[in-house]
């Protein structure tokens, strides 16, 4: 058993501020200015309860994280025997809880103020869990306030059974095959070194810029050396592995984040000789793999959810008459289940009959693909907006809303926006798959605080008494507020589709109850939904499906219990969020040549 890790939680947990206060240095200088905060938003983009909630957010990870300490501190002492040596006995437990005090340490982002759990809280689904955030500014801040992102924070439960990214079947003259697999919106995480994609996802908030934000890999195992748990790190990944001989300099690095001018574009500005940066590598490999098999615990993906209890034998749950009708729209009606497998047959036609029995106990409701689902663009997204140069001399996006988000196209071309292609073969199909997304899992898209236990306003218990709700955002830009509006989108999209912009739906209509505006991306749009003729009663059956596949009922759900925010109340979930709609410019910036001019260029639609 470990002894007097706890001892040294008080230094561990302290907040550090947002942003680093230099102290004098050997010589006697004056430190450099801090930096100020990066604010290029207009009114109402930043929520005005952005400082507090980010502080929220912090204090819970600290807990999360203070839990997997304790969980360190009950851990006996592993053995290491066998060839190849094995952890025996406890080597499960030891990679866990290591991926969780990795997952929670604050101390893995330049300022030392953002944990990867920052922007994946386990009582949001491990995605968003700032409500104000997901009505307004969609992507979360990183380390360095307040740059931002410019998707959703996606979720992470069951992203470690997606599989490395490849062209599912044989493609000819751009038709047939489908690519599969990999991870991330647009898939740029494709697995192709490690060969997990949820191990190489776990690599891409640390250095990237707008998130974590540390300007070199070997950052990470730089502030591992001086963590009070480097203990675990090297008894799972073997003595030594942490001994790097960092130069002097390395703090003032670290402590920079990414893309500030003074590195000259350079993806390692620490001066590290070949072997020093070899280990480095492997440590940020065993980071990611760490994180990963966290994810593939019971901690994140533990399959609790009402479906797992009706597919016990016998079963530990018996749908209600509405989920029951529900799931038969899932698979058939709607055509859900084209896209999020539940292991049994589709039945679309009412001639059919379905005799499908369950080939897998545990649905992972994804058929590990990407589709255009003809999302519109989103104007409160805070990408568009960080057209200056922060403190850093670093411009997030230069193009401003002439940037056109075409998810797996633009990762195809390597992109502005997403990451290097490894595999020249597939940069053909980029035009046949611009605009497309992940097919994410439906599992966990419902889940919620226990205190607030719907994503859906204007709910009401048996009593007449309104339910408290948790503001969520869906799809990657996050347009749509709530799950009524997620199945209406793709009941109604071609039945009320208009030729404007978002803000711009013509007098007498609501957007996104009869005025969808048009796709950001009109290319590649997936045609089996858009028109389904469900009703309004059947609509609400299917989010009575979506949230029978919230984790959590066969047990507790892992850490949901750390929400110490507010719910909200009133509203409706068909309008949820409108209030905070904005217009969109007009005209619009076309695409940026930078984007839309990379070859092979988009067609055959333009990019408007």
């Amino acid at each position: 058993m470990r002894r007097g890790i706890l001892t040294t939680l008080a230094c561990a947990a302290v907040l550090v501020s947002a942003m680093v206060v230099h102290s004098l240095s050997a010589n006697g200088k004056k430190p450099p200015p801090s930096p100020t905060v990066y604010n290029p938003y207009p009114p109402g983009i930043l929520p005005p309860n952005l400082d507090s909630e980010i502080l929220r957010v912090r204090s819970e990870i600290r807990t999360v994280f203070n839990r997997y300490l304790e969980q360190w501190e009950a851990l006996p002492a592993p053995i290491v025997t066998g060839n190849p040596p094995t952890l025996q006995g406890n080597g499960y437990e030891a990679i866990r809880i290591l991926g969780g005090l990795l997952n929670y340490d604050e101390n893995m982002s330049p300022f030392k103020d953002e944990a990867c759990a920052f922007c994946h809280m386990p009582y949001a689904g491990f995605s968003g869990p700032i409500p104000s955030v997901n009505l307004t500014m969609i992507a979360y801040p990183g380390s360095f306030h307040f740059r931002a992102g410019k998707r959703t924070a996606q979720r992470y439960t069951y992203s470690p059974r997606f599989p490395v990214f490849h062209l599912n079947g044989t493609r000819r003259a751009g038709v047939g095959g489908t690519l599969t697999g990999g991870n991330f919106w647009d898939a740029r995480s494709t697995g192709y070194k490690l060969q997990s994609p949820d191990a190489e996802q776990a690599q891409h908030p640390p250095v990237d810029t707008q998130e974590m934000g540390l300007p070199d890999t070997a950052c990470i195992a730089f502030r591992l050396q001086a963590t009070v748990y480097r203990p675990l790190f090297e008894e799972v990944w073997g003595a030594g592995s942490l001994d790097i001989k960092f130069p002097p300099k390395t703090a003032g690095i670290c402590s920079t984040p990414g893309g500030a001018a003074a590195f000259g574009g350079s993806a390692t500005p620490i001066p590290l000789n070949f072997e020093d940066r070899t280990k480095a590598d492997r440590v940020y490999d065993n980071w990611g793999q760490s994180i990963s098999f966290l994810e593939s615990s019971n901690d994140i993906s533990p399959f609790t959810s009402k479906v797992d209890a009706s597919l016990q034998t016998p079963p530990a749950y018996t749908f209600t008459a509405t989920e029951a009708a529900g799931r038969t729209l899932h698979s058939g009606k709607a055509n859900c289940n084209s896209c999020h497998l539940d292991g049994l047959s589709t039945k679309l036609l009412p001639s059919q009959t379905d005799t499908g029995t369950p080939a897998n106990t545990q649905p992972l409701f994804t058929c590990f693909g990407y589709a255009n689902l003809g999302l519109p663009l989103n104007p409160r997204d805070a990408f568009y907006y960080q057209t200056t140069q922060d403190f850093f001399g670093f411009t997030p996006n230069p193009f401003g809303f002439g940037y056109k988000d075409l998810g797996v196209g633009t990762f195809l071309r390597s992109g502005f926006g997403s990451a290097p292609n490894p595999n020249s073969n597939f940069t053909p199909l980029a035009p046949t798959s611009d605009g497309q997304m992940q097919v994410s899992t439906e599992r966990d898209v419902a889940l919620t605080p226990p205190q607030c236990p719907t994503t859906e306003a204007g709910q009401f218990d048996s009593n007449g008494k309104p339910i408290p709700y948790f503001q969520k955002e869906f799809f990657h830009n996050g347009y749509i507020k709530s799950l009524k509006q997620l199945v209406h989108f793709y009941n109604t999209r071609d039945v009320f589709a208009f030729n404007v912009t978002s803000g711009h739906c013509p007098a007498g209509t609501t957007e996104k109850v009869d005025c969808w505006p048009m796709p950001e991306v009109p290319n590649n749009i997936d045609m089996t939904v858009g028109n389904l003729g469900l009703t309004d009663q059947e609509e609400n059956e299917l989010v009575a499906v979506l949230q029978t596949e919230n984790d959590g009922f066969l047990r507790p759900y892992p850490n949901i219990d750390t929400f110490t925010g507010t719910c909200q109340t009133g509203g409706d979930a068909r309008t949820q969020g409108n209030e905070t709609l904005i217009p969109a410019p007009e005209p619009a910036a076309p695409c940026a040549s930078a984007i839309c001019g990379v070859a092979p260029t988009p067609g055959p639609s333009p990019i408007p």
